[in-house]
């Protein structure tokens, strides 16, 4: 529902914008000096554009923070632009003007005060280039989308990501220009979808560049050794039942798995128990005996390209990544994700997981 509301106030924001700068900019200062001192009365659709426009732009702002195929970066610039346009033809053309048409009709410079929207433009230029360098060079938040890393991450965690982690990247060209680090195994990142660079995903780093990987029984085999990976029972969560649950040491990370010891991929069905807005949940209907081939297992050994790097979710049997679409090029990394700053359930039922506020990501 908050997604719909917010794309709806998006729309308007265009429109609304500009009524609002049409009257601020050209039709208020004539009022102003066509009207007696102190009875300047402003028509309906100009108030309701005035007392619209900072919920549409509230509303937009929430739009970009809850899309997954928006680049923020690229909307932080685009403010930034319009913003010093705004200032800039204010500065030389309409506030001149505004002085030359008050002495005309000589009236005070009350009579003929900053516009409105010229005083938005003037607030949001310095805070969109806080935003952005420290978006852009520093911290980015993102919120998880999908299950594909449960039960590290829950869809509705919001994460903090460290940008400077795997070196520093011009905002929105994403050309690398200062070397700091690369990615090590096992470390939790955002990078861009390979297949569709505008969205952003996350996803483990299971291989490094010349490494060799396979996947046998849920479990990762990395330059033919086994990863470590020790059973502790079964999980279920009302929407996903009867899961095997594992705690997996990759490099330094020890962290949480869940997988289905299945040829067939998990069985989906309507659950009474799974309170989420989902059209199923997921049920773990394993073979009798051992599978001849688990459904995400992979035929052969992967090899890593100078480079790239092979991204793997932790929820082994229902995510798409690097087993399905390939690696990830290093120049499509993001950064590191760090912490959950926020858990914020949507389409789940039931209050936040007040636990997971501030938890470091293994």
């Amino acid at each position: 529902m908050l997604l719909q509301i917010s794309t709806v106030l998006a729309w308007l924001a265009i429109p609304v914008s500009l009524l609002a700068i049409l009257d601020d900019w050209i039709l208020r200062p004539r009022r102003r000096l066509a009207a007696p001192p102190g009875q300047v009365e402003d028509p309906a659709w100009a108030r309701a554009a005035y007392l619209a426009m900072p919920v549409v732009v509230i509303g937009s702002i929430l739009r970009v923070v809850m899309s997954e195929q928006l680049d923020f970066s690229l909307v932080l610039v685009l403010v930034l632009l319009v913003s010093g346009l705004i200032w800039i033809v204010d500065r030389l053309l309409l506030a001149p003007a505004r002085v030359r048409a008050a002495q005309r009709a000589n009236a005070s410079d009350l009579v003929m005060p900053l516009p409105v929207t010229v005083d938005y433009a003037r607030s949001f230029l310095p805070v969109a280039a806080l935003v952005l360098v420290l978006r852009g060079f520093i911290f980015e938040p993102f919120r998880i989308p999908s299950d594909s890393m449960m039960p590290t991450l829950e869809q509705g965690d919001f994460l903090v990501v460290n940008k400077f982690a795997y070196g520093l990247r011009v905002p929105v060209l994403n050309r690398k220009f200062l070397d700091i680090g690369e990615p090590q195994r096992g470390e939790v990142v955002v990078f861009r979808y390979p297949p569709h660079p505008e969205v952003n995903f996350i996803k483990r780093v299971v291989g490094l560049p010349g490494d060799t990987v396979r996947v046998r029984n849920d479990q990762l085999i990395i330059n033919g050794v086994p990863v470590p990976l020790n059973e502790q029972g079964r999980y279920n969560d009302g929407c996903y039942q009867n899961m095997r649950l594992g705690q997996e040491l990759l490099g330094t990370h020890s962290h949480q798995v869940l997988s289905c010891r299945t040829s067939g991929g998990l069985f989906a069905e309507k659950s009474p128990s799974c309170r989420r807005d989902m059209d199923h949940s997921y049920m773990c209907v394993e073979d009798s005996g051992e599978p001849e081939r688990d459904a995400n297992d992979t035929d052969y050994d992967r090899v890593v390209p100078p480079g790239q790097y092979l991204m793997i979710g932790d929820n082994r049997d229902n995510s798409s990544d690097g087993r399905v679409w390939g690696f990830v090029p290093e120049d499509h990394l993001v950064g590191r994700a760090s912490r959950i700053w926020l858990n914020l359930p949507l389409g789940r039922s039931g209050w936040p997981d007040w636990h997971r506020f501030g938890k470091r990501i293994e």
